[in-house]
């Protein structure tokens, strides 16, 4: 037998697992080479805490992949654990029986993934198969990978658990119904304790968790999940939580802001990688907003060392709070704090920003869909909709009606697209443009405003133009869409007069190097395909 495990954990070229397609957007599988970055990351926390020793060769550590797809999270480990323990356990084939009975657990997402991680970890789909490099799980099938097959817990029309709604409550035993054991509880301790048959104090929780599930909306409606994910292994109490999400829990949004509110606010997040493109992560992933992972250490508090990453660009490091004081959202770059801190000494305190100009998603309670008359009537206004105008009766209109007769601004709801990957510069925001009175608009846009005249909405138009002004929205914006609340960090001015980046650069005193770098994130709104 010590042949054959010999043979079966030699390294592969190509690695299978570097290959394989992924199951969605959402659920994505973890090249082997990023799964080791985030172990080099917890290899150096642990030193640092354990007086310089290796967690690799330390015998009753033990680790958790609770939302295991490939495996190759507890393949990775227990790779560095055999060459690790050698010292201690010298026999080949114990030492693999020890790690993999003692040390390694994974909790599968579906009944392929099962099959998929046991056959990457045991080299066999069944830990018991005679192909297995495991000797010691006796009739244990499934080792300590486990999976079983849980439902959603309908409360009203949403799963109590996860949000899922829709067909996904509804699906038979036969269905994928994405229930994620590991979230369905109300006791993650008890929970796991039914999954591996007994009291389980796990060292290390790693992975990637699944993403969203449909809530039941419109279209491509969907709620976030990895949030709680995370939730649940920080209540079972490890000393290290490490997990790649997306980073758009950095601005909160739908289902989010709990989370990023408690993330912010816990001093044990010790580091943060963050990719500004998800498809460096996961090459061909459409996942706006970028992607990052995280390190919690449970003792360890202090500032987060935050690393910025992006394509060719040099890699930006600092340690600093997660929570800027006087601020509710993460800010993403490590150079934009300094400037930001500059825009808010300059403005007086509590000061108005321009989000209080800014509409709520539905500025006259027109949704997407609403297609207004083809022919004007006396007394109707004039809807700006998707895919050019239509008409509708004055009395027709629920909301907004201070903006109705006045001047304004229009913005898309929506951001411009750059296809499946994020690219720099942004351009940030849609195009604005001028609203006149008697013009309204279904969701499809915002409205900014009232403002007194043409003038000033031409000059609040030219300050929707200048890249410091987007500079600051992209600090709040998580994703495509920008509500209201991205332009919380934007000023108000004075709008008697038009705005350029050059007076409003001299106006906060950002520096030629900033100018540098806020110039790098932002295009100018004039662009070829603006």
């Amino acid at each position: 037998m010590n042949d054959q495990v010999a043979f079966t954990l030699k390294g592969r070229n190509p690695d299978v697992l570097s290959c394989i397609a992924n199951l969605s957007n959402d659920e994505v599988f973890t090249p082997p080479e990023f799964a080791n970055r985030m172990l080099d990351t917890l290899e150096q926390a642990w030193a640092s805490s354990n007086d310089g020793a290796s967690i690799w060769a330390d015998k009753t550590v033990t680790f958790l992949d609770p939302f295991t797809k490939s495996g190759v999270f507890l393949r990775e480990i227990t790779k560095r654990l055999i060459k690790g323990l050698e010292p201690e356990i010298s026999d080949l084939q114990d030492r693999v029986d020890h790690i993999l009975t003692k040390q390694v657990f994974g909790i599968a997402i579906t009944q392929i993934t099962a099959l998929l991680a046991r056959r990457s970890l045991y080299c066999s789909k069944q830990a018991t198969g005679p192909h297995s490099v495991a000797c010691s799980f006796g009739d244990n099938d499934h080792g300590n990978i486990w999976f079983e097959r849980t439902e959603h817990v309908r409360e009203g029309d949403r799963c109590r658990f996860c949000g899922a709604g829709g067909e996904l409550l509804e699906r038979g035993p036969d269905e994928e119904n994405y229930a994620y054991a590991f979230i369905h509880t109300i006791d993650s301790k008890a929970r796991v304790a039914e999954f591996f048959g007994g009291k389980m104090q796990f060292d290390v929780i790693i992975g990637n968790p699944p993403y969203q599930l449909t809530d039941g909306g419109g279209g491509t409606s969907a709620v976030p999940i990895y949030q709680h994910f995370v939730e649940r292994a920080k209540e079972l109490e490890p000393r290290f939580v490490s997990m790649v999400i997306p980073s758009r829990w950095f601005t909160g949004g739908k289902g989010l802001d709990d989370f990023r509110e408690a993330m912010l606010k816990d001093d044990r997040c010790r580091r943060i990688e963050d990719f500004l493109s998800a498809s460096e992560v996961f090459p061909g992933v459409g996942l706006k907003g970028g992607i990052c992972y995280f390190l919690w250490d449970r003792d360890n508090q202090g500032d987060c060392e935050v690393s910025t990453h992006f394509q060719a660009w040099p890699s930006s490091t600092a340690v600093r709070p997660l929570l800027e004081k006087g601020n509710d959202v993460f800010i993403r770059f490590n150079e934009a704090v300094a400037i930001l801190h500059k825009v808010m000494a300059h403005s007086l305190p509590r000061a108005p920003t321009f989000e209080t100009l800014v509409s709520s998603r539905r500025p006259f309670g027109f949704d997407s869909t609403f297609r207004g008359k083809a022919v004007r009537s006396e007394g109707d206004v004039e809807i700006l909709q998707k895919g050019g105008k239509g008409y509708v009766a004055l009395n027709k209109i629920e909301n907004g009606k201070e903006l109705i007769k006045s001047w304004k601004l229009f913005v898309g709801f929506a951001a411009p697209g750059t296809g499946n990957k994020d690219s720099y510069p942004h351009k940030v925001i849609s195009t604005p443009f001028l609203g006149y009175p008697g013009q309204i608009s279904t969701e499809t846009y915002l409205a900014i405003g009232p403002f007194e005249s043409e003038s000033e909405a031409l000059n609040a138009l030219s300050y929707l133009h200048c890249r410091f002004t987007r500079f600051l929205i992209q600090l709040r914006k998580a994703s495509q869409n920008t509500t209201r609340k991205v332009y919380g960090f934007v000023p108000i001015q004075d709008w008697s007069k038009a705005w350029t980046d050059d007076e409003l650069y001299k106006k906060y005193g950002i520096t030629d190097e900033e100018v540098a770098f806020i110039e790098r994130l932002v295009r100018p709104m004039g662009d070829v395909d603006d």
